[in-house]
């Protein structure tokens, strides 16, 4: 039965690419993917940083430069997609009634996350990080899940706000 539905589908509908968090929803949410790119942001800020400190930049440099800009862009739009998803699909009135502030929080959450691509201060990468910090606790919170800070294991070694689980 399901199969033939699918068959009718595909024969009716063109699909060059298809992409969803699902949309269904399957409520399965996490902010973690938002805070491990923010952390990818600061930490190719400061490789950038570093490659910024040599005299001259010999061609291998300039071409892992490109790449860590590239990169750094990349991550900053995936803090934002994912958040974003989090922000449409899973809260709704109840969440926003417990965390009022929520649509001015995602907003400041973009402008970080574009500010990180238009620039290399650390500062601005430092910014997102505290943002959706801030966003995961009150995600976790809406879920009745406590959470608690800790410096990440892996560089760029910042705070971040994990849940407690278990």
């Amino acid at each position: 039965m399901m199969h033939a539905l699918f068959k009718r589908l595909d024969n009716t509908f063109s699909f060059d690419r298809a992409d969803a968090h699902c949309d269904i929803p399957c409520k399965i949410y996490d902010p973690a993917t938002a805070q491990i790119a923010a952390l990818s942001v600061i930490r190719l800020m400061d490789l950038i940083a570093e490659l910024g400190e040599k005299e001259n930049l010999s061609l291998a440099d300039q071409a892992q430069l490109a790449r860590l800009v590239a990169e750094k862009e990349t991550h900053a739009t995936k803090v934002k997609d994912e958040v974003r998803v989090i922000w449409g699909d899973y809260f709704k009135q109840p969440q926003f009634e417990q965390f009022p502030n929520t649509n001015e929080l995602v907003h400041s959450i973009m402008l970080a996350g574009s500010a990180c691509k238009q620039h290399i201060g650390r500062e601005n990468g430092e910014k997102l990080l505290t943002l959706v910090n801030e966003f995961a606790a009150a995600f976790w919170a809406t879920k009745g899940v406590d959470t608690y800070t800790a410096e990440c294991p892996y560089p760029p070694a910042m705070q971040v706000v994990y849940p407690k689980l278990g």
